[in-house]
């Protein structure tokens, strides 16, 4: 449903009096929350740029969606405010069951960053929707802001190593940036987030040197290793990922022997850019499989 479906119709609408929600947890944020047309933009939208929030349209005309909804309340419970189930009465609140294209109920709908991800319809098996959500939760992991912190916790002191290797980059000393992100990784070797991030400065400066026309130059020169491998940065950097995994996957068809193996390593390490569980990835890793064997 990603992009499918516009939400943006369901802003600004007036605000009623709060009404009482459940205590928030450990995380700073209530499991459960009611939505209703005037709260959807805060507690939906907004919200879903901090964590997942799973919309669980339903009605009281129907047993089965109250009884699914209560069982999606223990679920909740369980993430402990890691994610939000926002609960909508559709009989009350049509234009949110009109905007995500509601055809029965109960109807789950996972929303992270403004956009719905995915959705089911009809009552499932809690431990089914335990699955789902758990590779929802996958593919937006280390892309949303987080919870924000419970109220009287202590805030988190950043770590002065981080914060100097992201003011190089933000100065855009990528060399400065890249020294102080390995000099992290010596020290501790398992720092997933500094070799994230070692990742990221390298193919940042790699891309400075692509040429504009790195794209057609490939086009034209399908036998040229070095133009594909500066193709597929380019359409990287642009934000055209699956351009850049079907770029090299061709390419990995049609050459043998070290230029295989060099467009390999590196679609390997452009995949190393994203999160394992990304769709795309997934998809591309699944594609590389295929042209390999």
């Amino acid at each position: 449903m990603s992009g499918a479906v516009d939400l943006s119709g369901l802003k600004d609408r007036p605000q009623p009096p709060a009404n009482p929600q459940p205590a928030a947890t450990g995380g700073g944020l209530a499991p459960v929350v009611d939505v209703t047309e005037a709260t959807f933009e805060a507690e939906v939208l907004e919200r879903s740029m901090q964590v997942v929030v799973l919309v669980s349209l339903w009605s009281p005309r129907s047993d089965a969606s109250v009884a699914f909804s209560r069982e999606l309340d223990g679920l909740a419970a369980e993430g402990d405010g890691t994610w939000v189930l926002a609960k909508v009465d559709v009989d009350a609140n049509m234009r949110i069951a009109q905007a995500f294209g509601v055809q029965g109920i109960p109807t789950v709908v996972a929303v992270a960053g403004g956009q719905p991800l995915a959705d089911f319809q009809g009552v499932q098996p809690i431990d089914e929707v335990r699955g789902w959500l758990g590779q929802v939760l996958a593919a937006t992991a280390g892309k949303l802001s987080g919870p924000p912190p419970a109220e009287g916790a202590e805030p988190e002191l950043e770590d002065p190593r981080f914060v100097a290797a992201e003011d190089a980059l933000a100065e855009g000393d990528l060399d400065g940036a890249e020294a102080a992100y390995q000099a992290i990784l010596d020290a501790e070797p398992a720092n997933k987030e500094a070799l994230a991030a070692l990742r990221q400065v390298r193919f940042l400066a790699r891309v400075q040197t692509v040429a504009p026309d790195a794209v057609a130059a490939a086009s034209a020169d399908p036998a040229n290793v070095d133009a594909q491998l500066a193709a597929a940065d380019a359409l990287l950097y642009t934000q055209q990922p699956d351009e850049a995994f079907t770029l090299l996957i061709a390419a990995i068809k049609r050459y043998v022997g070290d230029d295989k193996t060099t467009v390999r390593t590196r679609l390997l390490e452009l995949f190393e850019l994203f999160d394992p569980a990304d769709p795309i990835v997934v998809a591309a890793r699944r594609k590389l499989a295929s042209a390999l064997y």
